[in-house]
């Protein structure tokens, strides 16, 4: 389960400090989602391992500059995590992958017509989000770009699991419902 933002923010304020202790409970308890995103981008498990150290070398060093009035503990952390993994792909020795491969990732490229669709296809979602509730657009929001999980959404906003569960369906259903209109 992820951690509660205020244990987060209370083991960070102590990190800070330079409570080791802290700091190993600080790795315990956000050490797989950070793994997770260094893997995601990075591809590599090896890699991924030693950007994950450097991630947690750099929130021991830089504790004391997490402003929680400015971000959660979790987006300080994943930006942190998201910065340094990006910088790891950038320090990749140039020449070193498939000559092909960057062919394809160059053919991969969006061009104007599917840009404009994708704009058009966002103003569309956008425009059907603003039929839901408030507090449904928000959730479906949070679940499907933000990537929060069930639990997570049913603590925030104070319902049952299953209630969650159910604000979801629905709130898809009544978006699949206005896309096909």
């Amino acid at each position: 389960m992820t951690p509660d933002p205020a244990e987060l923010q209370d083991l960070l304020a102590r990190v800070a400090m330079r409570d080791r202790a802290a700091f190993r409970q600080l790795y315990q308890v956000a050490s797989p989602k950070l793994f997770a995103i260094c893997l995601r981008i990075l591809k590599d498990e090896q890699e991924a391992e030693d950007t994950l150290q450097e991630v947690f070398v750099k929130l021991w060093h830089n504790a004391d500059r997490y402003a929680p009035q400015v971000a959660s503990p979790h987006a300080w952390m994943n930006a942190v995590t998201r910065n340094l993994a990006i910088d790891t792909l950038r320090r990749r020795k140039p020449g070193g992958g498939d000559l092909d491969a960057v062919d394809n990732l160059a053919d991969a490229a969006p061009g104007p017509e599917a840009d404009a669709i994708r704009r058009s296809e966002g103003r569309r979602i956008e425009a059907c989000l603003a039929e839901l509730d408030p507090d449904r657009a928000q959730a479906v929001r949070l679940a499907y770009v933000e990537g929060e999980s069930y639990l997570e959404l049913a603590e925030r906003f104070s319902v049952p699991l299953n209630t969650m569960r159910s604000w979801l369906r629905r709130s898809l259903i009544r978006l699949r419902e206005c896309l096909t209109r």
